[in-house]
């Protein structure tokens, strides 16, 4: 973004870069510098009778000043917290040239510049635990002012909270609101706690296209893209479904991948166009083996992060303890909508939407109409962790007949504070029905349903080859980061969230 405006503050540090050249400073150096300890590790580890810390070379941001004459404070911070820094002018500036102190830390240093400081630990007369230096380097010139937070009386001045500019700049939100960091710290905890439990299984991680000739393994709309040297269509992927299932035909017992995926629908506090989403897949299990499986996996991850299963999210607490409750969709729209649906066709469920208010298109059809329902009478009441389970045929076009119902499939979804959190099914593996299936979601795309799927004869290819009787399931990354870090907007828990360009 090209800068068409520089206040009256930035300019001046503008000048104080050239004044700081002028004195022979380099105020982007490249030499390495040698940092052997952190601010935490000093306020952690001190012990003032073993005056420990005694050669210390630290760096990070300026956060405070306070200018005392030939002594003055100041707070750095680095990536693991912040510590206040003493410095003496003849310490720092030995002999008779006092021009570091005097005019580089007095008028020509800020708050933001980024320093390297050398010397030791030590308890200051006021009693807080300190940094004496006994050498400060320029590492980083900073030429925009922060935003830093001002307290006075117990009110909060000038903090950075804006939504929009937190998210716009992220960089900005993580300096000077340090706790951000930590829902960023426990997304990458909790990835790896999943990762691990699944290699404990044996199964394999891998990776599947992003850039698909046709978009598959969801109902979505997809972004388009065209490839030049081939001179054809692509898709970004909406799920990695198609491409796991084509591994468990080759002979994979069991395969996952964390995938960046991507949809051209709308975005609010659940939803953005790109997002990550975990796929796996277990040969000869089927979703009751699965619902375990993911009863075990969301337990462990409260616990590795949290210590405990329960876990505040907003003013509730989540308990993550197994197992969970599993409720029927065709029970839930009885409990909760005071209608049965599983022998209705389209044009009773578009008259029992009308009589329950349901909003309904002209496109939408049999399984959209029952979703709707669903969406708007039963979510809201899935606050615990709730498998709804034995979804109608209509509504889950890659998923397999009920062995007891030939009307429902073998499906669950994990439902957690009213949001889908988790689908599952026992995957459908009859090549015959599966191109049956995916015809019926052509004649919803010519309906007008821009979010029915393609047929991918590829995959039904791969079928006719012979797939085993395999358990798949899907977990939506960003929103188990949400519950598990108490984050009421996924723009929260993404380091770079979409947004309108400026």
């Amino acid at each position: 973004m090209e800068n068409q405006y520089i206040s009256e503050q930035e300019q001046i540090r503008r000048d104080a870069l050239k004044e700081l050249e002028n004195l022979g400073i380099n105020p982007y150096p490249a030499a390495e510098y040698p940092v052997n300890t952190t601010a935490a590790q000093i306020l952690e580890g001190y012990d003032p009778e073993k005056e420990n810390f005694d050669q210390v070379t630290l760096a990070g941001r300026i956060m405070s000043r306070r200018i005392m004459g030939a002594a003055s404070f100041m707070v750095i911070q680095d990536h693991s917290g912040r510590i206040q820094i003493y410095l003496k002018r003849d310490d720092i500036c030995p002999g008779e040239d006092k021009t570091l102190y005097n005019t580089v830390f007095k008028k020509l240093l800020d708050i933001g510049d980024i320093v390297g400081v050398k010397g030791f630990a030590f308890i200051t007369k006021t009693g807080e635990l300190s940094v004496h230096a006994q050498e400060l380097v320029l590492l980083g010139k900073s030429l925009r002012v922060l935003p830093i937070v001002k307290e006075k009386e117990g009110q909060v001045y000038d903090a950075f909270t804006d939504p929009e500019q937190r998210y716009r700049m992220r960089y900005v939100d993580l300096i000077v609101n340090p706790h951000v960091k930590d829902t960023f710290v426990k997304r990458t905890q909790m990835v790896n706690v999943m990762r691990d439990f699944f290699n404990r299984y044996g199964y394999l991680e891998v990776e599947t296209p992003i850039l698909q000739p046709i978009p598959g393994g969801a109902n979505a709309r997809p972004f388009i893209t065209h490839h030049n040297a081939l001179d054809i269509p692509l898709y970004m992927r909406i799920a990695n479904e198609l491409y796991l299932k084509k591994l468990i035909v080759g002979g994979f017992p069991g395969v996952y991948e964390f995938s960046k995926d991507f949809r051209n629908e709308g975005m609010d506090r659940t939803h953005n166009p790109e997002f990550t989403v975990l796929e796996i897949y277990v040969a000869y299990k089927d979703y009751f083996w699965m619902m375990d499986f993911t009863e075990k996996l969301t337990e462990k991850v409260a616990m590795e992060l949290h210590g405990t299963t329960q876990v505040p999210f907003g003013d509730k607490i989540i308990d993550w303890k197994r197992p969970y409750k599993r409720l029927s969709m065709i029970n839930a729209i009885k409990q909760y909508a005071g209608v049965d649906i599983v022998d209705m066709e389209e044009d009773e469920l578009r008259k029992t939407c009308r009589k329950l208010n349901v909003p309904v298109t002209p496109s939408m059809g049999k399984g959209r109409l029952i979703d709707a329902i669903f969406g708007q009478y039963c979510e809201k009441h899935l606050i615990q962790p709730t498998f709804i389970t034995d979804y109608p045929k209509a509504t889950s076009p890659l998923s397999k007949k009920h062995r007891d119902d030939p009307r429902l499939t073998e499906r669950f979804e994990l439902f957690v504070n009213g949001k889908e959190l988790a689908n599952a099914y026992s995957e459908l593996n009859d090549p015959i029905d599966q191109l049956e299936r995916f015809r019926e979601q052509i004649r919803l795309k010519e309906k007008g349903d821009d979010e029915a799927m393609f047929i991918d004869m590829d995959f039904i290819r791969a079928l006719e080859f012979g797939m085993p009787p395999t358990a798949g399931m899907g977990i939506g990354i960003d929103r188990l980061c949400m519950l598990m870090t108490n984050s009421s907007s996924i723009q929260d828990v993404l380091f770079f969230p979409q947004m309108r360009p400026e």
